[in-house]
């Protein structure tokens, strides 16, 4: 089936079309336009136009719309969920979660403001600050979580006012195609948006002087070159990056229960998580009984087509990230005792089982560098200095957790983990009231939040003196 692109309000094809592999059979099950230069321009000059109207819409009608749109969604859910496992490969519950996230990241972003906030207020002078729409925003997203991750561009760009320009990753297009297709219902012509292509698409948004802002989620190696281009016209960027996620588990845990809650962390979508468990670090006292834990829960997941019943791991998304993952799979058997997993499947699809990996340390690839994919080494420790030591040795800093009966020692340690999110006793508890911030190479900026709405927005001072000379 062949999909258009949502430019000034009108949904259009490309001069070239590209194929959409289904990563469960390696086959094509759709096609998207592969948008030419002249197109991003035309999709950044209606976006030019219609922002100045809408940063004029009063804010309960902004309101309303981006409402519309999460309604919209909900009513779409069938749809946008199927076809979510056909490009991603995700099982189709977690499908449904997905979108079910969506619509309620949506309907949450809705209820946020940025109130002026009075600094002075006397004989002499009123001070105030605003918030001010940037203009265009470039919206440019991985392929993890197709939908979800358009809506974390799409809300907080149209309730500060801005327009939109969002550009799915190449491997995951056609559920924002068809979000194209219900924004283009809802918004204004040129509000949103949605144009498709390939990897040289991005780059060229990044660098578009009409564009004042780009929003991106995906690796850290591609952050750091749109960080790079877009320092020639000085645009703003937010950028949520990738992590090397630890988790420290202290020895008064009950082991089964924080086995599941660690697995659950760390094999959601196959491991193609972000802010997903990337080292487990767990007390030597329970070592054992710990990785025993986590071999049996790994053995009783089903990998399959996330379109079949009972699918608890899907396929991994995309040929090029399957190669780097079967590469750790060879790493990890090189560098310690693979006790869970460790194959992929014969036959199409780019399917590798939950694997668990122990006797390793820090220094091994396998514990240095960010998986992305279904594999865990768990790695012993003795002292909880040196352990908070070893979780900081790393060039990222999206998430981490701290497992223990003792919250409050529990709490301390996170305090100490260099981590834009802590988690203590749990795992992935994120949501749209919540900040999600990176340390180092985790990213730039805020996601998520009234924090995260305050990044679309640029801060004007208006300082009155009501003292005439």
């Amino acid at each position: 089936m062949d999909y258009s692109m949502l430019i000034g309000g009108r949904l259009v094809s490309g001069d070239n079309m590209l194929d959409v592999i289904n990563p469960a059979t390696e086959e094509p099950f759709a096609r998207v336009p592969r948008a030419s230069r002249a197109q991003l321009d035309e999709a950044v000059a209606a976006a030019t136009q219609a922002q100045k109207a809408w940063e004029a819409t009063p804010m309960a009608d902004r309101r309303a719309r981006v409402e519309a749109l999460s309604a919209a969604i909900a009513d779409n859910e069938s749809a946008l969920a199927r076809l979510i496992t056909l490009e991603q490969g995700k099982p189709l519950p977690e499908a449904v979660g997905e979108v079910q996230w969506s619509v309620g990241y949506l309907a949450h972003t809705a209820t946020l403001q940025l109130p002026d906030r009075v600094i002075q207020d006397d004989d002499e002078f009123f001070i105030e600050t605003r918030h001010k729409p940037l203009g265009v925003v470039g919206g440019i997203i991985a392929w993890n979580f197709p939908l979800l991750l358009c809506c974390w561009k799409i809300g907080p760009a149209l309730m500060a006012g801005n327009a939109i320009v969002l550009k799915p990753a190449p491997t995951t297009p056609v559920a924002a195609l068809k979000l194209a297709e219900i924004c283009a219902d809802i918004f204004p012509p040129g509000l949103v948006n949605i144009i498709t292509g390939d990897d040289d698409l991005g780059p060229q948004m990044s660098s578009h002087p009409g564009i004042s802002k780009i929003g991106f989620t995906g690796s850290s190696e591609t952050g750091k070159l749109i960080m790079a281009a877009a320092a020639n016209s000085m645009k703003r960027v937010t950028l949520e990056m990738g992590g090397n996620d630890p988790s420290i588990i202290m020895p008064d845990v009950d082991v089964r229960a924080t086995a599941e809650k660690v697995f659950g962390g760390a094999f959601l979508n196959a491991g193609q998580v972000c802010l997903a468990v990337k080292r487990a670090y767990v007390h030597e006292d329970i070592y054992d009984e710990f990785c025993g834990a986590l071999s049996e829960i790994a053995g009783q997941a089903v990998v399959g087509d996330g379109l079949q019943q009972g699918t608890t791991i899907g396929p991994i998304q995309n040929k090029k990230q399957f190669e780097k993952v079967k590469d750790y799979l060879e790493d990890a058997r090189r560098s310690g005792t693979v006790i869970a997993g460790g194959r992929t499947r014969d036959g199409k699809g780019y399917f590798v089982e939950p694997t668990i990996v122990r006797d390793v340390t820090d220094g091994q690839r396998i514990v240095d560098e960010e998986q992305f994919g279904p594999i865990l080494p768990v790695i012993s420790f003795s002292d909880v200095d040196d352990v908070v030591t070893r979780a900081n040795a790393s060039d990222y800093g999206l998430g981490g957790a701290v497992h223990s009966a003792d919250v409050e020692a529990a709490t301390d340690i996170a305090g100490r983990i260099e981590t834009g999110t802590v988690w203590v006793n749990q795992q992935l508890n994120i949501g749209p009231h919540i900040p999600m911030a990176g340390f180092k190479g985790s990213g730039l900026g805020v996601e998520q939040s009234v924090e995260g709405l305050a990044e679309y927005t640029q801060m004007q001072v208006i300082n009155v003196a009501r003292a005439q000379a």
